[in-house]
């Protein structure tokens, strides 16, 4: 019987938003007193394909001094960020 009746009702999933994901790690490569948003991630290859915005994760070390202006960072990259003095501002 299931496999006769369409199956109805509503789906979200078409209204999800999707964030490009990268670490902290990543960020380690460049250069010292960058500001790093979507366009320059964009730029360098870093973010590829569809995505609503950039949300930073705290896997990896930072030794350099960023800013980083982002739609989402989690906590450990905020504080990873933010100990090696550079500043984090979400969109």
């Amino acid at each position: 019987m299931i496999r006769r009746m369409p199956k109805r009702g509503f789906s979200n999933a078409a209204f999800k938003t999707v964030y490009a994901t990268i670490n902290v790690g990543d960020l380690e490569a460049l250069d010292a007193g960058t500001t790093v948003d979507e366009a320059f991630l964009r730029e360098r290859n870093l973010v590829r394909g569809k995505a609503h915005g950039v949300k930073i994760l705290g896997d990896g070390e930072l030794t350099k001094r960023l800013t980083v202006v982002v739609d989402r960072v989690s906590d450990t990259a905020r504080q990873k960020i933010e100990s090696a003095g550079g500043t984090v501002t979400l969109k």
